[in-house]
This record gives C-alpha cells, sequence and structure tokens, in this order.
C-alpha cells in the first residue's frame, strides 16, 4: 500500500516549515509538551476534514484561520503542504490562504502524477479530491474522449488521502461509544475513536479467524484474567462490546468493567492486528501509551513494529519504555526552537557508543536525544 515518502508543511500552527521530510515505515515523534507533537498529528486531522469537505466547518472549530496559521495571518499569509507517495514522484499539495468571514480557502490544489506533470484547480472553498472524476467527465463533456483505460488510470494517480486515519482511543469515559450498543453490520473499517469495536471484532471472528485469536492472545499477555469475548450464536441486529473472566464462562461482563488501559489496549491489539487489507496505509495514534502498565507498552511496541512490515505508522509518544523498545532510524525528535517546531530523525550512527550502555529511553531522560526541556 503507498505511504508517505516525503513530506512538507509550511505555515501550519508551531510548524513554520518543514521540507522534504523523509518518513519510514514506522516514524515515533518524542518531544517536550508544546514542541509540536501534536500539531503534526492535527496537520493529518485537518487532511481528513479536508477530504470529507469540511474545511470551513474544521476551520470555525479551531478558532478562525489565525488558529491554524502559524502566529496568525499578519505574520503567515498561506498553509502550504506537499506530500509524496511512495518511490514515484506521485503527490497531493496545496496551499490554504485567508479569506473574509474567518475562513481559509483554498489558493490552489492539485496532484502530481510524474515528475513533471501537475493537476492544480485555483480559488475554491472546499477540496476537488473527493470528486475528481467530475474533472473527466468536464474534459469529456467539453469533447475529449475518456475511456474505461483513461478513467481507471486517472484513479490511480489520485493519492490515498481518504484512507490516511488518526485513531484516538483516549476517551473510555462512561459515555464512550466504545461501550454503547453498535449495530452489528457497522463492521467494515475500525472507526477513529473504535465506536464500532465490539462489530469490528464480531466481523474478525467470523471472517479472520487466525487475526482474531492473535488480538486474543496480545490482550491476555497484558490481561491475564481475560479469557475471550462473548460470541451470541444468533444474528442479532445490535451488539455491544461483552467479555468473559477465565475460570467463568457463564458470566459475561460489559466494557464498563475493564479498566481505562486494558480497554485502550483491547483497540489498540484490535487496530495493529486486523487483516492487512482492512488496514489503512497511513495510520496515526497520538500517546497510545496512555494508562498502559509498563509490561503493555512493552507489547504495544513488539504491535507496532509488526503492523508497520504492513502499513506506514506515525507516532507520537511521552512514554520512556516504549522508547528504550525502538531503533534510533524510528525516531523523530522535535524539539521548539525560535518559537517554531523542529524535526530531526535519530541514527545510530549519531548516538555512537552511548547505545553499548544506555536504552533510548535512557539518553532520552539524560537529555542526550534532545526533545527535553532545556
Amino acid at each position: 500500500m503507498p505511504a508517505i515518502s516525503k513530506l512538507t508543511i509550511a505555515g501550519y500552527k508551531s510548524i513554520r516549515e518543514l521540507r522534504e521530510f523523509e518518513l519510514r515505515d514506522l516514524n515515533v515523534l518524542i518531544g517536550t509538551n508544546g514542541s509540536g507533537k501534536s500539531n503534526f498529528i492535527g496537520f493529518f486531522r485537518m487532511l481528513a476534514e479536508m477530504y470529507g469537505q469540511r474545511l470551513q466547518l474544521h476551520v470555525a472549530k479551531q478558532g478562525g484561520p489565525d488558529a491554524l496559521l502559524h502566529y496568525g495571518q499578519k505574520r503567515t499569509p498561506h498553509i502550504q503542504a506537499e506530500l509524496s507517495f511512495g518511490d514515484t514522484a506521485a503527490g497531493y499539495f496545496f496551499a490554504l490562504e485567508p479569506a473574509a468571514n474567518h475562513r481559509l480557502i483554498f489558493e490552489n490544489e492539485g496532484i502530481q502524477p510524474g515528475e513533471n506533470s501537475k493537476l492544480r484547480i485555483r480559488s475554491h472553498a472546499e477540496s476537488w479530491l473527493p470528486e475528481a472524476d467530475r474533472m473527466l467527465d468536464s474534459w469529456q463533456g467539453a469533447g475529449l474522449h475518456i475511456d474505461a483505460q483513461t478513467r481507471k488510470a486517472f484513479a490511480a494517480m489520485l493519492p490515498p488521502i481518504d484512507r490516511i486515519r488518526v485513531y484516538h482511543f483516549h476517551d473510555t469515559s462512561d459515555t464512550a461509544k466504545v461501550k454503547q450498543v453498535c449495530a452489528t453490520n457497522d463492521n467494515l473499517r475500525l472507526k477513529s475513536d473504535a465506536s464500532n469495536l465490539a462489530p469490528f471484532l464480531r466481523m474478525l471472528r467470523e471472517q479472520h479467524e487466525g487475526h482474531y485469536q492473535a488480538i486474543v492472545d496480545s490482550i491476555r499477555l497484558v490481561a491475564p484474567f481475560f479469557d475471550n469475548f462473548v460470541y451470541r450464536e444468533d444474528n442479532p441486529a445490535n451488539v455491544e462490546l461483552e467479555w468473559l473472566e477465565q475460570g467463568d464462562p457463564d458470566t459475561p461482563f460489559k466494557a464498563h468493567v475493564l479498566s481505562d488501559g486494558t480497554l485502550r489496549f483491547i483497540c489498540l491489539a484490535t487496530l495493529l492486528l486486523q487483516p492487512v487489507e482492512l488496514m489503512p496505509p497511513i495510520i496515526l495514534l497520538d500517546e497510545p501509551e496512555l494508562g498502559l502498565h509498563p509490561f503493555a507498552i512493552n507489547v504495544l511496541a513488539d504491535l507496532l513494529k509488526l503492523a508497520a512490515e504492513q502499513t506506514q505508522l506515525i507516532v507520537a509518544t511521552q512514554s520512556v519504555p516504549l522508547l528504550s523498545c525502538l531503533e534510533p532510524e524510528d525516531v523523530i525528535v522535535v524539539d521548539r526552537k525560535d518559537n517554531a517546531s523542529t524535526f530531526r530523525r535519530l541514527s545510530e550512527a549519531e548516538l555512537g557508543t552511548w547505545l553499548d550502555d544506555y536504552s533510548l529511553g535512557e539518553l532520552w531522560e539524560m537529555n542526550v536525544l534532545g526533545g527535553r526541556p532545556a
């Protein structure tokens, strides 16, 4: 599946300028509070809103253009971004500029099918990408013949912006959607807040038994009391998350009995161990370690590395144990310098003999890596 190979962001919140930054299969951001990790993740949330043609609503909810432009529109005239996918020059680019009525509109937006070709549209309020087929229809209406092969080739040029997913499993309150009753057929993809976790797990049990069992086994590693999820043989219209305890096959428990950390780990394990054909090509997670025991964080690190063999992961973390499980090249250090976020990928060569005696987590605590208060 296509992954982001290079990324440019300029003028977005604390990210004044990030030019052609290379991304790997596993990218773990570390840094102090306020360094810009969440802004990096937030950029991809904005992408999702753009693709859903909800940019103006997103801008309004964020507080207007000044809240998104680096230090406001008096200092930053526009937000620019470019994403390159895979080993080719194919990509997606856009520039947003402030407009009347506290809006951001597209100064331009386009795709780059190849190294020397660009297709762009200027001055519009919402993304044209979800309706890109209409461009072909308009050209055909103007007299240009568009056959099935041309339409298929054009579709292959389109970047997978719609498949980029930012997951956030922090809400485990009594009213969290993951604890509510859900329609059984709501199981096509795991949703960003895991609100359809119960029907999704049911579908995996019925159609992808090996992946389902791997999820159950990983949960048992961090929660030895857990036996399995309840599966009712009938075909109910609605389901909710139910589970059984080891040694008691007759008493089902509901999700509200689980600890916050256990429920979050169940969501993470389901996301990272699902079949590759169901996985988004690019997954983002913000502080997935929240509420997890150190041992569970070690298991999470293994799941992240396993999933990164199939999809691209971008993770922001504050966890020293998680960092200690990673390779230097997996880690991006985010610092705040001159009122702007900076991004630097670690390398084993840079750290030299430090790694002979210390883990990455220890080096972070010692402020050898950066990404800590000065």
